[in-house]
């Protein structure tokens, strides 16, 4: 076995010597002066050496005698909350690791042809110059820089390219006799101030090692797929070798070149009693066995969900707690070996990429969009973030670097690389229904369903603005009356049957009894805001109802996070925590939950949308448990983009289907053929709702997600009303109205599993979108 070093402590090594170093460093000085080494020792200098010393004196005395050992550049780990792997990020692939967890023909081998005499010299090697002196006379040459010298120059170098002076980095003949001496005395300091062991750690995670890496555990990973730790003698010695020269002693283009250094390295642990004669014997017959194991970094390497990885190095880039600038920030997600420990469940997340890959393949010729977003009520982590692109930057069929599932930029208008969002449709509507229970209606009150003209001038309510537009043929610019998804619901029904069967002529009538300031107000409480701008959702045109400005899913999935914890709105949140490899703890963004929604409203809202699963729009979900879980399904016109988005107590998503690049005719979701499947029309609750269902499915199984009960509305949202009838309770008349006396209130009852009907596609939706007055329209 190899023998252990001896750990000297700081001062032991340089003590006998530190006299004689200086003095040799004058001598050297001497030497240089002089431009002939060898004349040090054969020719007397007289009052020309005096001189020299003398000035030499003064030039020691005014270079630095210590220099700064902090960590060098460290590799940055993204991990999962199961402290999975994400990505890494680096500008060096390095990682730390104390000498104990090295193995001791690493350290040993290092020594062995790197500095015999480390555990012996201060830092200087006079018994290593000499023996470089003889060899130069000689006409060789050998190398007299010790382990600590060595050290002190990377330490130099890596603190010159941290600081982007890579200018003044010098090699070799570049440096001058002033550095050199610069070098020795800050490696006489260094002895002063250091064990051996910490040197030669120091040394053994800063060097490089070729092909980017950089440290012996990078260097064990990147050729032997292995630990530093775990490190064979045969594979510590190469490695140990390589140092000399990581181009010539390449272990992937030189093997020959680094077995024969490898054997080199052997024969001096041999020599100097570090292994034993059966140990060299194996070791120097072993063949040079790689496995290349090259490292990938990046969001584009992610091992799972690169574009939650790419949201995370994000939130690092836009938050001055990681640095007051950009460039401090970036240097330290590449430089700060920062451990950040996310939100993102890996086991769902696997569900969710599964969910969208099978939906559409990125490179199908459609090029049609697939992604799911989760969070967990309550507490704002993100659990999920899946879309069916590829995070490629390259131009090639399917690469995508827009993020399907967040806003443009932040909240201070920092880029997170969303693509905006999309046009939610009729998954807005739960927000006009909230603000109608808000405002003390009940759900039971019933509706005229058949109003459909809404001229221009139509009185509007809005005590923060103005709101206009018109669905009114006779207002001109291809505005026409408006549609329902289904043909066949122009009739007098409850707010709760418009809800759940998604009848836009429904929210519509609501919303002539409420305020539009009131109808903002609440989507912001709700988390909902404009995708492309960050600004309020804007309801300053009627259609907005309707859902017709862009909302990235992840606020969708927190809309409905806000109903299923019953009123309380927390900000996403993707980091739990964020330390570097000294454990400073930086502080990361919290959930800011707070109550918005009252807690009666949001059962009013859950009670609805769970009857959507049962007998509404979204029946043909194949959900399991539809008792506990309540959802909303949308669609816009031509079916661009499509939804569903839906919680229960453990876990809100929003799923979405759609074209990404474009709303013309090509990007019609209609008369398509997906995976060999036929679609007349893609509506929500198809595609968006089989990706939503397979999620909610699957973390219905994992601990601390099982949907709990559904929290029912107070009797008084459940109560019968007067109804609501255009030309009596609505001051705008409208042919097809129904008298009062011809409207009967159905009794509030508990949802019931209907014969199913399977959903008809209006001739309405296939129109050509309305122009100036109208907006497009939304369906289930």
């Amino acid at each position: 076995m190899p023998t252990g070093s001896q750990g000297a402590k700081p001062n032991s090594g340089w003590r006998d010597s530190g006299t004689a170093m200086a003095n040799l460093v004058k001598l050297f000085v001497i030497c240089g002066l002089c431009g002939v080494l060898l004349a040090a020792f054969l020719v007397p200098m007289g009052a020309l050496a005096t001189a020299a010393v003398a000035g030499t004196n003064t030039v020691m005395n005014q270079l630095p005698s210590t220099l700064s050992t902090a960590p060098p550049a460290q590799t940055t780990k993204v991990l999962a909350s199961d402290g999975s792997l994400i990505a890494s990020f680096y500008a060096q692939d390095r990682q730390d690791v104390k000498l104990a967890d090295m193995s001791p023909y690493i350290k040993n081998g290092i020594v062995s042809i790197e500095d015999a005499r480390f555990y012996e010299h201060g830092g200087i090697d006079m018994t290593g110059i000499l023996r470089a002196l003889v060899a130069t006379v000689k006409g060789g040459r050998e190398g007299a820089s010790t382990i600590t010298q060595q050290y002190v120059n990377n330490i130099i170098i890596e603190q010159l390219v941290s600081n982007g002076k890579t200018d003044a980095v010098k090699l070799g003949q570049q440096k001058t006799l002033g550095d050199k001496i610069n070098e020795m005395k800050l490696a006489i300091g260094m002895e002063k101030d250091m064990s051996k062991d910490d040197i030669l750690a120091g040394y053994l995670n800063i060097i490089y090692f070729g092909n980017g890496a950089y440290g012996i555990e990078a260097a064990a990973k990147l050729y032997f797929n292995t630990t530093a730790k775990d490190l064979t003698l045969a594979q510590a010695a190469a490695l140990a070798g390589v140092v000399n020269s990581p181009s010539y002693y390449d272990p992937i283009t030189e093997p020959d070149h680094v077995v024969t250094r490898r054997n080199d390295v052997l024969a001096n642990m041999l020599t100097q009693k570090k292994i034993t004669q059966k140990e060299y014997d194996e070791a120097v017959k072993a063949p040079l066995t790689l496995d290349v194991n090259k490292p990938a970094q990046g969001c584009v390497a992610a091992s799972t969900a690169p574009y939650f990885c790419d949201y995370v190095q994000q939130l690092i880039l836009n938050d001055t707690a990681f640095g007051a600038t950009t460039e401090e920030r970036t240097k330290l997600l590449l430089q700060g070996g920062l451990t950040i420990k996310t939100t993102l469940d890996p086991a769902l997340q696997n569900v969710a990429q599964d969910q969208v890959n099978a939906t559409i393949a990125p490179t199908d010729p459609l090029q049609r969009g697939a992604a799911v977003v989760s969070v967990q009520p309550g507490t704002g982590k993100v659990l999920t973030m899946a879309q069916n692109t590829i995070y490629n930057p390259a131009a090639a069929p399917g690469n995508y670097m827009g993020n399907f599932a967040l806003p443009v930029n932040d909240a201070n208008g920092l880029p997170l690389n969303g693509a905006g969002g999309f046009q939610p449709g009729s998954t807005f509507k739960p927000i006009v229904f909230a603000e109608w229970l808000n405002s003390g209606h009940s759900m039971m009150t019933v509706i005229n369903g058949a109003v459909r003209k809404y001229p221009l001038g139509y009185p509007w309510k809005n005590s923060c603005g103005t709101t206009g537009g018109a669905y009114d043929p006779a207002a001109g610019g291809g505005s026409l009356l408006l549609p329902n998804d289904d043909p066949d619901h122009y009739y007098p029904m409850t707010a709760f049957e418009g809800l759940y069967n998604s009848i836009n002529t429904i929210t519509f009538q609501t919303a002539t009894q409420l305020d539009f300031c009131n109808i903002q107000k609440m989507a912001t409480a709700t988390g909902i805001k404009d995708g492309l701008t960050n600004k309020p959702y804007d309801v300053s045109d009627i259609s907005s109802l309707i859902g017709t400005h862009n909302v990235a899913p992840i606020d969708m999935a927190t809309m409905m996070a806000t109903f299923a914890s019953g009123g309380t709105r927390c900000d996403p949140i993707a980091l739990v925590s964020v330390t570097d490899g000294s454990g400073k703890a930086y502080p990361v963004p919290g959930a800011n939950c707070q109550q918005t929604v009252s807690a009666k409203v949001a059962a009013g809202v859950t009670y609805a949308l769970q009857n959507m699963l049962v007998r509404g729009s979204g029946y043909q979900i194949p959900l399991n448990d539809k008792s506990n879980s309540f959802a909303k399904t949308g669609t816009t016109d031509y079916n661009i983009d499509t939804w569903t988005v839906g919680a229960n107590s453990g876990i809100a998503t929003a799923s979405w289907f759609g074209s990404y690049k474009g709303n013309g005719p090509a990007f019609y979701n209609q008369n398509i053929t997906i995976n060999g499947h036929y679609w007349g029309v893609v509506d929500g609750a198809n595609l968006a709702g089989t990706q939503w269902a397979g999620v909610m499915n699957a973390a219905a199984g994992q601990p601390g997600m099982a949907p709990g009960s559904l929290t029912q509305p107070p009797a008084s949202m459940l109560s019968q009303t007067a109804p609501l009838i255009a030309g009596v309770n609505n001051p705008l008349a409208n042919s097809g109205a129904v008298a009062p006396s011809q409207v009967q209130a159905p009794a509030p009852q508990a949802p019931a599993q209907p014969a199913p009907v399977v959903p008809q596609a209006p001739a309405a939706t296939q129109d050509p979108a309305p122009a100036a007055t109208s907006e497009p329209t939304s369906g289930p």
